[in-house]
């Protein structure tokens, strides 16, 4: 078992060299003509200097927390594996951005080749995020696990351990708020004045928010959502190992028994054993990226399959190597039954995939949910808006259904094989559960970054005035990347709901090894617990406003801009030859907007759970109750509702119920356009604020006592 965190450290190394072997094929690939060159150049200036901006403004408040840790904790180096999670995140992103900005005008070049050469091309751009995403993250985690626990034998190596997570947070919370901000600003700024106002096509060249939006594609959707997935694949593995430790420690504390954890051997398998499901899972993923491959006939339903390739296979592979690992760890007469805990992590991975197919039925237009969508849009855009809420409501309970079972089911594997508090046991099968579900995120993520590579790539093929074939297989791929999208937000909001109850628990231990004589209240009888409760169902409600608010602001001034260059440019709007729109002014709006708009959710997240713990822990256990419940429903029903509205669009854009251009269209567009800050800025970060006010209690614990 010792080996395990140096094959988790070999695996993530491999991840990385995958990635640059995927850069390297998507670097080889031709880019297309001059004007392709130029719209790529474009584009990825904007979101580098976007990035740059972001990283410079969120540094600041990266320092402020790396000063803040040591000085209220007491634990010195905590700072140095909170830095590490920070910049290893903000990596990820930042080398997923570049390829993606690098693929698109590549994958338009081979959408001229047909769907056979431009879904694998487009995926491999994704690749390079996925691999980039999960190697960095379990790299980053094996190191700090070797440095601080086995090679320096620090003092309280495992509170030095979960500040990586909160790191990885940070800079996850402040990339999904501010990236989703910039994209949907320019996308609904956009697609009001050009398509509904103008009656000009999406993404068409005389558009000065085109190119906006094109760059919002890779920040919010690419670099914002990889950070996401960083931070929820680090959150997973922490979780567990974090439990464990604090756990052994407290009956360290209490019992004096000595070094518990190294002296026992179940103390060590329970530590070595999300590390190992990590390393399964990672050459799961790796083997199964080279499933995807291209589909000549170019409709959705094959491209899918071909897609949906690749995590099936990734999948079945963690599936029989978690069962190995079972075998391996947890025989022998410290264990009741080895089986336990490998069907925990499974069942984790079957309701991740499960959540994932829900959100594939209330998203796709092969099901009857977002068909529905596109027959109201017939009496206009009311309807259009009311059936998508209803939509993403009723996905909702199907999820929420599923969670329970997935609960129960890691609860009593828990319970299966190890000995002693059950409770405490069946937490743990929780624990474990949340890493089955992100096992295989260096796939997940490659299918989900391959959404925005393919809308981009959809937008350079207008703009260069291809051959609409183009676009048609461009349109074909974009389609299925909003559902791969909503599943892959599926799986990091499964898993942030099992995760945060898992650092919940966590975090009752930590606050008990300070005071031994401490117990965490929940009886929502109690006063204090009650308040905090209804405070912790606020929250996200609140945060979504404020996301919200922030996209209509940005959305307005930018709506405004391309309204003023149609009025006062001659010749703009009718496409005058030589007359060129201002694209850099919106760029420089949707940025400036975004960074200042995304300051005090992100302060937020942050602020509250540290003043309530200062100031009443029960009242803090209530709260992260209530925000847990109230976030993971609002993420489900956000992301669900806006993906359906948005195929719902695609729907009638393909030709049904009057096409482009009919009144259904336009009301189609008025309810995407209300979906898209649903689904790419609001509902997406609320599994990041779910898990950064968990794992700031649990950082902050011993400041509380």
């Amino acid at each position: 078992m010792d080996a395990v965190p140096y094959l988790a450290g070999i695996s993530a190394i491999l991840a990385l060299g995958l990635a640059f072997f995927f850069y390297r094929l998507v670097k080889s690939a031709p880019p297309g003509n001059d004007r392709m060159v130029h719209l790529m150049t474009e584009i990825q200036s904007g979101a580098r200097a976007f990035l740059k901006q972001e990283y410079t403004w969120v540094a600041g408040f990266v320092v402020i927390m790396a000063v803040l840790i040591p000085l209220l904790t007491g634990v010195a180096l905590s700072f140095v594996s909170y830095i590490l999670g920070a910049v290893l995140s903000a990596g990820a992103g930042y080398v997923g951005m570049t390829v993606a900005t690098m693929a698109n005008a590549r994958t338009t070049q081979a959408a001229t080749e047909g769907p056979a050469k431009a879904l694998p091309l487009a995926f491999r751009g994704g690749a390079v995020m996925g691999f980039s995403v999960a190697g960095l993250s379990l790299l980053g985690l094996a190191l700090t696990y070797l440095l601080f626990v086995e090679w320096l034998s620090v003092d309280d190596p495992f509170e030095i351990f979960t500040a990586f997570g909160l790191g990885a947070s940070s800079i996850a919370l402040f990339s999904r708020v501010g990236g989703g901000i910039y994209t949907k600003a320019a996308d609904v700024g956009a697609d009001l004045v050009g398509k509904v106002e103008a009656g000009i096509p999406e993404d068409d060249p005389r558009n000065p928010a085109t190119i906006a939006d094109n760059v919002g594609d890779n920040v919010g959707d690419v670099a914002g959502m990889g950070a996401d997935l960083f931070e929820s694949y680090s959150g997973s593995i922490i979780a567990p190992i974090a439990l464990t430790a604090f756990s052994f420690a407290v009956i360290e504390e209490t019992q004096a028994t000595g070094d518990a954890i190294a002296a026992s051997g179940v103390g060590l398998a329970q530590l070595m054993f999300p590390l190992a499901v990590a390393f399964v899972g990672m050459l799961a993923a790796i083997v199964g990226s080279f499933a995807v491959r291209g589909s000549a006939q170019g409709d959705v339903k094959s491209l899918s399959r071909q897609l949906h390739m690749g995590t099936n296979v990734a999948m079945g592979l963690t599936v029989i190597g978690t069962i190995l690992v079972g075998l391996w760890f947890f025989t022998g007469d410290d264990f009741e039954n080895w089986w336990g805990l490998p069907i925990s992590v499974i069942g984790g991975l079957a309701v991740g995939w499960a959540i994932g197919k829900v959100a594939e039925i209330w998203t796709s237009d092969h099901y009857a949910p977002v068909r529905k969508i596109a027959q109201q849009a017939e009496t206009g855009p009311a309807t259009t808006v009311l059936s998508g809420i209803s939509a993403g409501m009723v996905s909702v309970a199907a999820s929420v259904i599923l969670i329970g079972a997935g609960v129960l089911v890691a609860y009593w594997g828990g319970q299966q094989t190890l000995l002693g508090d059950d409770t405490a046991n069946g937490i743990y099968g929780i624990a474990v559960a949340a890493i089955g579900m992100l096992a295989t995120t260096g796939v997940v993520v490659s299918v989900d970054a391959y959404g925005p590579i393919a809308d981009n790539a959809g937008g350079i093929a207008e703009m260069s005035e291809l051959d609409p074939e183009v676009r048609e297989v461009t349109d074909a791929l974009d389609s299925l990347g909003n559902t791969t999208a909503a599943i892959a937000k599926g799986f990091a909001v499964g898993s942030a709901a099992l995760t945060a109850l898992a650092l919940f628990k966590t975090f009752e231990w930590a606050l008990r090894l300070e005071d031994p004589s401490f117990s965490l209240s929940l009886n929502v009888g109690e006063v204090d617990v009650f308040i905090g409760l209804f405070l912790g169902a606020m929250l996200p409600f609140l945060f979504a406003a404020l996301t919200i608010d922030a996209v209509g602001r940005a959305a307005n001034k930018m709506i405004e801009e391309v309204r003023r260059q149609f009025r006062e440019i001659p010749g703009l709007r009718e496409g005058a030859e030589g007359v060129n729109p201002d694209s850099a002014r919106c760029v420089a709006i949707s940025t400036q907007a975004s960074l200042r708009e995304m300051l005090v959710p992100g302060a937020l997240a942050v602020a509250v759970p540290l003043i309530l713990g200062f100031i009443d822990v029960d009242t803090l256990g209530g709260f992260l109750a209530g925000a847990l419940v109230t976030g993971f429903a609002l993420a489900i029903f956000m992301a669900n509702a806006g993906g359906a509205w948005d195929n719902a669009k695609k729907h009638i854009e393909a030709g049904a119920h009057g096409g482009k251009g009919s009144e259904p269209h336009k009301a189609a567009v008025v309810g995407d356009t209300v979906g898209d800050p649903f689904k790419d800025t609001s509902g997406p970060s609320m599994n990041i604020l779910i898990k950064v006010m968990t794992i700031v209690s649990l950082v902050f614990a011993s400041a509380f006592v």
